[in-house]
C-alpha cells in the first residue's frame, strides 16, 4: 500500500485539515450548496485516482465489470458533456467516446500514458465548462430541455451529484483492488 498523505489518520488520504473537499466556506443558499457538493465529489474521484499509472488506472479490477478508475473518468467526462454542455448550454458538439459500442467510455479506458492524459484533460475542460455555466446561472429552477423531457437546472445538478457519488463508491472499491489503500 503506498504511503498516505496523512500523518494523524494514516488509514486516511489526507488528514482531515488538509481535505481539499474541504474549502472552509459554510453555503447557505441552495445553489452554493449543490455546487459545493458536485465539487467536493468531483474531487473526491480525483483523489481516487491520485498517484497511479496508466496500467493501473486502466485496470479492470472487478471481473467481468469493464470498470476502472480511467473509465470512471472518461465517463464522467461524457455525463458532464452531456448535461451541462448540450443540455444546459444547448451546445450541439460531438458526444464524447460515442462509438456503435455504448460502453465505450469504458471500453476504451486502455493502459496507455496518453490516453490517461486526454481523459483527464478532457474530464478538467467539462468541469471548467459547467463551473463556468454554473457560476452565471441565477435560476435553478429555469427549466431545460433534455430530448423530449423538460428538467430545471436544480434536476441536472442533483443528479449529477447522484451520479458522483454513485461512481465515487465504485471507485473506492477499484482503489483497492488495485493497491489495497482505502479511507475517505
Amino acid at each position: 500500500m503506498p504511503p498516505s498523505e496523512a500523518t494523524v489518520y494514516p488509514d486516511m488520504w489526507v488528514d482531515p485539515e488538509n481535505d481539499p473537499r474541504d474549502n472552509g466556506t459554510t453555503v447557505t443558499d441552495e445553489k452554493s450548496n449543490l455546487v459545493d457538493y458536485l465539487r467536493a465529489y468531483r474531487l473526491t474521484l480525483k483523489m481516487k485516482c491520485d498517484g497511479l499509472d496508466a496500467e493501473q488506472l486502466a485496470m479492470r479490477s472487478v471481473p467481468p465489470s469493464t470498470l476502472s478508475l480511467l473509465g470512471l473518468v472518461r465517463h464522467m467526462a461524457k455525463v458532464e458533456q452531456s448535461w451541462f454542455r448540450r443540455c444546459i448550454a444547448e451546445q450541439d458538439v460531438p458526444r464524447l467516446y460515442e462509438s456503435e459500442d455504448r460502453d465505450h467510455d469504458f471500453n476504451g479506458a486502455v493502459p496507455d500514458r496518453e490516453a490517461v492524459v486526454e481523459a483527464f484533460a478532457t474530464w478538467q475542460a467539462e468541469i471548467l465548462h459547467a463551473e463556468e455555466l454554473l457560476a452565471a446561472e441565477n435560476d435553478m429552477g429555469r427549466v431545460v430541455r433534455r430530448g423530449d423531457e423538460e428538467v430545471s437546472v436544480r434536476d441536472v445538478v442533483v443528479h449529477m451529484i447522484e451520479e458522483y457519488a454513485r461512481h465515487c463508491g465504485h471507485a473506492d472499491l477499484l482503489r483497492e483492488c488495485v493497491d489495497g489503500r482505502t479511507g475517505q
